[in-house]
C-alpha cells in the first residue's frame, strides 16, 4: 500500500494484524508451563514505522514487542492471564476492523473517481 495514498493505516493493518497473531498465541498458550505472555506496543511500532522509511512495519512490530507482566502470578511460570488477552483481542480486533472499514471506504472513493461518479 502506497503512503501518500492511504496514509498511516496500512502500516497500522499490518501491525494491528500481527498484534493479533500475537494475542491469539497467548490465549492458546495459556495452559503452558512457564509461556511468557507477549505483546506489542502499537503506538511506539507505529511511530517506528512511520518515522523511519527505512523500517518496514513488520520490522517495527517485532522491534515492539514486550513481555506482560501478569497481576496475579502463576505456580508454573505461565504469565498469560485469559481474560485480559481476551480483552485485548477483542479491543485489537475492533480497532483492526476499524482501520480495515477505512480504508475500504477509501478506496471505493477512488474508484468512484476513477469511474467520473
Amino acid at each position: 500500500m502506497a503512503d501518500p495514498l492511504f496514509g498511516v493505516h496500512g502500516k497500522a493493518l499490518q501491525i494491528r494484524s500481527q498484534r493479533l497473531a500475537m494475542l491469539a498465541s497467548n490465549i492458546a498458550n495459556a495452559a503452558t508451563p512457564g509461556y511468557k505472555a507477549r505483546d506489542i506496543d502499537f503506538k511506539k511500532a507505529l511511530a517506528d514505522a512511520t518515522g523511519n522509511s527505512s523500517v518496514s512495519a513488520n520490522q517495527a512490530a517485532m522491534n515492539n514487542v514486550g513481555y506482560r507482566v501478569p497481576i496475579e502470578t502463576s505456580l508454573d511460570g505461565n504469565t498469560v492471564e485469559l481474560s485480559t488477552e481476551q480483552n485485548q483481542f477483542a479491543e485489537n480486533a475492533l480497532q483492526y476492523k476499524s482501520t480495515l472499514s477505512f480504508l475500504e471506504g477509501r478506496l471505493n472513493t477512488i474508484k468512484q473517481a476513477l469511474r467520473g461518479e
